[in-house]
């Protein structure tokens, strides 16, 4: 019986390990998302001169797209361009996603 209590406590320590893993690369996918799309609003406003409406616009598009789907609000849309501005080329984003 104590050969099977040591298995299952190595089964459980693989299996909670996975789940962080599992957790920091969806956390740095999602960072790099929010960085490319806040790239995209930048460049475009910088390109087309665009003012604020076009995150209104944007925000309320992309909630029609993704119905259910949180964190489309004009407000995120502008952390997300706050993001790109703050790590302007993508390995400073890199790195900043790759943190717990």
């Amino acid at each position: 019986m104590t050969d099977y209590r040591q298995l299952l406590e190595e089964v459980l320590a693989e299996v909670r390990a996975a789940r962080i893993r599992a957790g920091r690369a969806v956390n740095a996918e999602r960072t790099l998302l929010y960085w490319r799309i806040g790239q995209l609003i930048l460049e475009r406003q910088q390109q087309e001169g665009w003012g604020a409406t076009i995150i209104d616009r944007l925000a309320a598009d992309l909630a029609a797209q993704f119905p259910g789907m949180r964190g489309w609000s004009p407000r995120n849309l502008w952390y997300m361009r706050a993001l790109a501005e703050a790590y302007p080329t993508r390995d400073r984003a890199t790195a900043v996603a790759g943190l717990p």
